[in-house]
C-alpha cells in the first residue's frame, strides 16, 4: 500500500523563507547589483562588470587590512582557545555554589555591549589613570597605546582576549561536564597521570565543542569593529584598522559604493572559505580518530 506523503508541514515553515529571504536574499543581491555598477545618484548608473572587484585586488591598502586581520584573528585563535581549555579544566567539577559563582563571574564580560568594552579599556590602559597603563610604567616600559603601534595592537589583543576567551571555557566546561565519570574511573584505575587524561579522554571529547569555538571566534574576530573603533580609532597610522573598518570608510566615508560593494563580497567569500576550511579540517581529524579507536577496541 502506497503511503499518501503530506506536504502540508511546508507551509509551517514559509514564514522562516520569506524572514530569511527579507533579511539576507535580498541585501545581499542589493550588494551584488552596487558591485557591478557605477553608481552617481539614484536615477543614474552604468554597468561596469568587473571593474570594481579588479580595482579591490589591486588596492594595497586593502591589501595591508586583510593581512593585518588575518594576523589578528590567528593570533586570537592562538591565545584563546588553549587559555579557554584551560580555564575550563581548572573549573570546579562538582555541582555547587562556588560552580555557579565561577559561571557567573565567567560569563559578565560576555554580557558588556561592544562598544562599553572599548571604552573600559580606553580608561583601563591610559598611562595617567588606567591601572593598565599605570602598571606598566611603572614597571619601566615606556607604554602609550595612542602613540606605540606594537602598544596598540598589543592592548586590542588583550582586551579580546579579555572579552571573549570566557565563551571558550564555558563551551569547554559544557564539553567536560557531558564527559561520563565511567571514563575517569577507568583512568583512576590504570593510575593514569592528569596529562594521560587530558590527551586521551578530555580532549578527544571537547573535539565537537572545539569546532564550534574556532569557528565562532575566527568569524568573530574577522569581523571586529566597534572594539579597536572605539579604543584606537584605528590607529596610530593604521596598525589597527582591520577589514570592516576600512569597508565602512570606503562606503560611508568615500561615498565608493561599487568598490565597497566588490570588497564587501570578497570579504563575506574570505569568512565562509576560512570557515569551510577550519570545520573541514577539524572534522576530518575527529573522524579519523574515530576510526582508530573503533580500530584499537
Amino acid at each position: 500500500m502506497n503511503k499518501v506523503q503530506n506536504n502540508k508541514a511546508w507551509w509551517l515553515i514559509l514564514p522562516m523563507f520569506a524572514l530569511v529571504a527579507f533579511s539576507a536574499i535580498i541585501p545581499l543581491m542589493t550588494v551584488v547589483n552596487y558591485s557591478v555598477q557605477d553608481i552617481f545618484d539614484q536615477n543614474t548608473a552604468y554597468f561596469v562588470g568587473v571593474e570594481w572587484y579588479q580595482e579591490v585586488l589591486r588596492n594595497e591598502r586593502l591589501h595591508d587590512s586583510l593581512l593585518r586581520q588575518f594576523i589578528f584573528s590567528f593570533s586570537i585563535l592562538a591565545i584563546e582557545i588553549p587559555l579557554g581549555i584551560l580555564v575550563a579544566l581548572m573549573m570546579p567539577k562538582t555541582a555547587g555554589w562556588k560552580t555557579s559563582l565561577t559561571l557567573i563571574l565567567l560569563a559578565l564580560p560576555l554580557l558588556i555591549p561592544w562598544n562599553v568594552v572599548g571604552t573600559i579599556w580606553q580608561v583601563f590602559a591610559r598611562g595617567d589613570i588606567g591601572l593598565f597603563g599605570w602598571a606598566m610604567n611603572a614597571l619601566g616600559f615606556e607604554y602609550n597605546y595612542t602613540a606605540n603601534a606594537i602598544d596598540a595592537w598589543l592592548t586590542v589583543v588583550l582586551m579580546d582576549v579579555w572579552h571573549w576567551t570566557p565563551l571558550v571555557a564555558l563551551l569547554c566546561y559544557s564539553g567536560l561536564r557531558a564527559i561520563p565519570d565511567a571514563y575517569y574511573q577507568a583512568a583512576k584505575i590504570d593510575r593514569a597521570s592528569r596529562w594521560a587524561v587530558f590527551r586521551y579522554i578530555q580532549f578527544p571529547r571537547l573535539k565537537a565543542v572545539l569546532i564550534i569555538a574556532v569557528l565562532l571566534r575566527f568569524m568573530d574576530s574577522f569581523m571586529i569593529y566597534t572594539e579597536p573603533f572605539v579604543l584606537t580609532g584605528g590607529g596610530p597610522g593604521n596598525a589597527t584598522t582591520f577589514l570592516s573598518q576600512t569597508l565602512t570608510q570606503m562606503a560611508i566615508g568615500q561615498f565608493d559604493l561599487g568598490p565597497a560593494a566588490a570588497f564587501s563580497l570578497i570579504y563575506f567569500l574570505i569568512v565562509l572559505l576560512v570557515s569551510w576550511l577550519f570545520f573541514t579540517s577539524l572534522s576530518l581529524t575527529d573522524k579519523d580518530q574515530l576510526k582508530q579507536g573503533s580500530a584499537s577496541s
